[in-house]
């Protein structure tokens, strides 16, 4: 549990450094190239993932599945506000994942466990109501990120089971984000021809810091997967939205709503209900 509430503070922290970017596109890949480049260099103090056929086609389907990721995140910002996106996204997540876990993985919840998730879920998806754009929501930004949550149930399950294969599942994530990576800057140059390779060069500093950050948010997710449940800890991954506004108040220096206030408190108490799981 503690594993991923670090992970997750982690998470609102590299989150906060790409608000800050200019061009949605430039500014993710830049976070995928930086962080392929910084887990090539910890893989070379890292072992090799078990030569198992099942981990190694996890492996490349997570890969396949981070890049749509990639994809539907950048489309979902060009359209929506984060405080809209964001929420939708990282909310409806958790509670698929719960149900996809049970039929296809065997984990049954307690009512406790239940709970919890659903609480995680509820609260962060209630911020949704605090977006300026709530009251006259589009389609577009709305549509991409319930696809985007999908795709974070698809990869949260297949990189579960594929860390539980690999025997080692800070390796297993960084060889997942380095082939990641350098699919995604390679389609990228494809598209925007060396404008990408300036952007990633001029802010590298930044977006390394960020690549770390996202890298230990990651593995430390998928270290507690091999030693619990998948659900409760996808869903404990959302309280990344508590660690997001205390950014945003003592760093950032925006107002938090009442709203919002009653929202995170619905996500705390879905942590704490969590630990029954």
């Amino acid at each position: 549990m503690l594993a991923v509430l670090l992970g997750a503070a982690c998470h609102a922290s590299w989150n906060a450094l790409v608000k800050s970017g200019s061009d949605p596109f430039l500014d993710t890949v830049s976070v995928a190239t930086c962080l392929a480049a910084a887990t090539a260099i910890m893989l070379v103090f890292l072992p090799m993932p078990l030569p198992l056929e099942a981990s190694w086609l996890c492996l490349v389907g997570s890969v396949v599945i981070h890049v749509a990721y990639y994809a539907f995140l950048v489309l979902a910002y060009r359209k929506g506000d984060l405080s809209l996106v964001y929420p939708i996204m990282r909310g409806t997540a958790p509670a698929f994942t719960a149900l996809l876990a049970a039929v296809l993985l065997g984990e049954q919840p307690s009512w406790g466990g239940w709970t919890g998730v659903f609480l995680v879920s509820g609260g962060v998806l209630l911020l949704a109501a605090d977006s300026p754009q709530s009251r006259g929501v589009r389609l577009a930004p709305v549509g991409f990120a319930l696809l985007n949550a999908g795709v974070i149930v698809g990869y949260t399950l297949v990189d579960g089971l594929g860390a539980r294969l690999s025997g080692n599942a800070f390796s297993y994530t960084g060889w997942m984000f380095l082939l990641t990576g350098v699919l995604v800057f390679v389609t990228a140059f494809a598209l925007r021809g060396r404008q990408v390779a300036y952007h990633v060069w001029a802010q590298w500093k930044k977006w390394a810091i960020g690549g770390v950050l996202t890298f230990a948010s990651y593995s430390l997710a998928l270290w507690a997967m091999t030693k619990a449940p998948i659900a409760p800890v996808a869903a404990l991954r959302e309280t990344s939205i508590v660690f997001s506004a205390v950014l945003a108040v003592f760093v950032l220096k925006e107002r938090i709503t009442p709203l919002r206030c009653v929202s995170i408190s619905i996500v705390t108490i879905g942590a704490v209900a969590i630990k029954s799981f």
